[in-house]
């Protein structure tokens, strides 16, 4: 896969992960986040390829970090809207995003998009999540056109 690019920002495929039905694994893909001008690393973003219930309900299709010294630039926003299309050419029409609902930079992210929340879930207590110390998760939905 090539570098995808907005003329800021450079998503650098790192790996490609093979889904591994046995573990109920999806395919996925992670990325660099790296500034266009100067390469620089800034953070990372995954896409998880595919419809289980524990992606859907609480993991997200989408994971995005952003280095503490570069947010606040809409970074993790842009890098979304440039897999929107991978996720596209995969088949898919729904993307789901969890967060935690006291990250609010995550929900804002979100809601640059144009995902919509859709509920706040508890997670389960045999979740890997829940035994992280998390409890609830808030489900956004964005539609790929």
């Amino acid at each position: 896969m090539n570098d995808l690019c907005d003329y800021e920002i450079v998503l650098h495929l790192q790996k490609e992960v093979p889904a591994d039905v046995s573990r109920g694994w999806l395919q996925a893909y992670h990325f660099d986040i790296l500034m266009e001008q100067n390469r620089e690393k800034i953070g990372s973003i995954d896409l998880r390829i595919g419809y289980t219930t524990p992606v859907v309900r609480y993991g997200g299709h989408l994971g995005y970090g952003i280095e503490s010294k570069h947010r606040g630039n809409r970074y993790a926003a842009k890098a979304c809207k440039l897999l929107l299309p991978v996720a596209k050419q995969h088949g898919m029409d729904i993307i789901w995003i969890t967060c935690n609902p006291d990250n609010f930079a995550s929900r804002r992210t979100c809601e640059i998009i144009g995902a919509e929340l859709v509920e706040v879930v508890d997670l389960p207590p045999d979740n890997n999540q829940y035994r992280d110390g998390e409890r609830q998760k808030c489900r956004y939905r964005i539609v790929v056109y």
